[in-house]
């Protein structure tokens, strides 16, 4: 989760107050956050990643007022209306076709607004911006470039200009080649001929979003306005940056104005208009479980809500920037936050209910018995973990609709290829190495569902399929099951080298030595063995044989 610096000094100059620090640390936990580290007057604070708007001294502030009860309910900036105009042309649709501009007038630039922006614009572009290729973040100073401005797409070596923190001028392909930015985000642009770029009335570049901004508009402490973009691939995610990078500096004192987008559907942005949510008032006290018709009101604007009670129905206008409140559900957990989680009592549940499952525990004393380490990894993974570095085609799978990254796009398939990434990461260990896990991966068909699986790996110097076989075995025979182990082929595996294991005609797993290929794609140079049994099919095998077993005593 995103974790953000805070100078308790700078923070009181925001909140317009001064806090103890003992406070600070006592409430800023229960806006939804822990606090990572305290080094003299420094706060080092973990936000939850559903509150953006979070990721900023600046932000927070604003919500420490409203919380500590210095200025409760929403806090309103004054936007002006807009005088500059940002035209998009039909050539970025096909690349980025979302942009949103604003203009920031006397600010008043310090050395802590600097590293604010810089900190804001980083954890944007990792939360909101997916790192840059939802939504990405340009600050100018406008006053080194002349309006209207063009947003455009060109060829790579249509355009020259000289990048941030550069002295000479580089066409596009040039920077994506050889600049730092340029290689790290080059990715993002990949599959296009196109590259968007803002320009001046001039034709002077401002930026080549999502890469790097121009030298020619840097912003440094002598800078007084400000022209920001926010281009990218999401309107809500372009839409939430703009929105918290403007509020942000509205609470540094800038003055706010729109800019007019010029597209085919031309709006002027931002847009600070609330939302509106009407929330029955038996709702929020049946959720909560106790009556709140006495304190969802005073509880709502502790979270920097306006709310009235009208008739049973909560009347709540919602922040612009609050894009976390979706349903009537996140409007009672804001009430619950603000009337204070230690505030309700506990009690036990009004009815008893009786759940079952099923037990690995034979699994688990197995797998430790034969040497094993048990790792928990993420259930989330990557197409190119989940396949490309297993040598195996992309299959039908579960994907994530709004990932936080591309190693996080999809529901994993098979729980070897995390083991496989745990072994990368703790190459510097001496060997052998042997892990192991008992988790859920999801089998698509007809109805996805999820799958308990076992699977383990271990790497050696001399590791090969018949120490596999015998571990494998070794597991069968301490869970009492009768299956027949059979050649098989797998592209993870080395050919020749690959057995499947089966009871009834059941298949229950695979094991044998992985793929050279495999090996090296996750960075490994000793031999791997490994296996991926069914853990659900196991312990039902090993209950039917134990089952039987019983019978045949009874029938004794």
């Amino acid at each position: 989760m995103p974790v953000i610096t805070v100078d308790i000094d700078d923070l009181h100059g925001l909140l317009g107050a001064s806090i103890e620090k003992e406070t600070l640390l006592e409430r800023i936990p229960m806006l939804g956050a822990d606090i990572e580290r305290v080094d003299g007057t420094e706060l080092s604070i973990e936000f939850f990643p559903d509150r953006p708007d979070l990721l900023s001294v600046e932000g927070v502030a604003r919500a420490l007022r409203s919380f500590l009860g210095i200025q409760p309910g929403m806090t309103r900036y004054d936007v002006a209306p807009p005088q500059v105009k940002l035209h998009v042309d039909g050539s970025v649709k096909g690349v980025r076709p979302y942009i949103g501009g604003a203009v920031v007038r006397d600010v008043a630039m310090s050395e802590e607004l600097v590293a604010s922006l810089m900190e804001m614009q980083e954890k944007l572009h990792l939360s909101v911006g997916k790192e840059r290729s939802k939504m990405a973040i340009g600050i100018h100073n406008l006053d080194a470039v002349t309006p209207p401005f063009t947003y455009r797409a060109v060829e790579p070596h249509e355009v020259s200009f000289i990048p941030l923190g550069t002295t000479r001028e580089m066409d596009l392909a040039e920077i994506l080649r050889s600049h730092d930015k340029g290689k790290k985000y080059a990715h993002l642009l990949q599959e296009h001929d196109r590259y968007p770029v803002i320009f001046d009335r001039h034709d002077n570049v401002l930026s080549f979003p999502p890469v790097i901004n121009g030298e020619l508009t840097v912003v440094d402490l002598f800078t007084e306005n400000l022209f920001i973009d926010v281009t990218g691939t999401s309107r809500q995610a372009v839409t939430t940056a703009l929105l918290i990078i403007t509020a942000a500096l509205a609470e540094r004192g800038g003055s706010l104005e729109q800019v007019t987008i010029v597209d085919d559907d031309s709006m002027a942005t931002p847009d600070f208009t609330p939302g509106e949510r009407a929330v029955s008032l038996d709702y929020v006290s049946r959720l909560l479980g106790r009556d709140m018709a006495d304190s969802a009101v005073t509880a709502a604007e502790k979270m920097g809500l306006d709310a009235r009670l009208d008739d049973d129905v909560l009347h709540v206008m919602v922040p612009a920037w609050r894009t976390d409140v979706l349903h009537d559900v996140d409007v009672v957990e804001d009430i619950a936050i603000g009337y204070g989680y230690n505030a309700f009592t506990a009690a036990l549940p009004r009815s008893m209910t009786y759940g079952g499952c099923i037990s690995h525990a034979a699994l688990h004393e197995t797998m430790v018995g034969l040497g094993f380490n048990e790792v928990a990894t993420l259930s989330l993974s990557g197409a190119e973990e989940q396949f490309e570095r297993m040598r195996l085609p992309p299959r039908e799978h579960v994907a994530i609709d709004n990932p936080l990254s591309s190693r996080h796009s999809l529901v994993r398939v098979s729980l070897l290829p995390s083991l496989l990434e745990i072994l990368m990461k703790n190459r510097h260990h001496d060997l052998p190495q042997q892990l192991y896990e008992v988790g859920q991966v999801v089998e698509m068909g007809e109805v996805p569902c999820n799958r308990v699986m076992l699977a383990g790996v271990k790497i050696a110097a001399r590791a090969g399929f018949t120490e596999c076989k015998s571990i494998v075995q070794a597991i069968l025979r301490n869970l009492d099951i009768d299956a027949s182990i059979v050649p098989a082929e797998q592209p993870s595996f080395t050919g020749g080298r690959c057995a499947a294991v089966t009871c009834n005609d059941v298949r229950l797993g695979v094991f044998g030595e992985i793929h050279p290929g495999v090996i090296t794609a996750f960075d490994l140079e000793y031999p791997v063995i490994g296996f991926e049994l069914s853990a659900e099919a196991l312990t039902a095998a090993s209950q039917q044989e134990h089952d039987g077993g019983e019978r045949s005593q009874g029938s004794e």
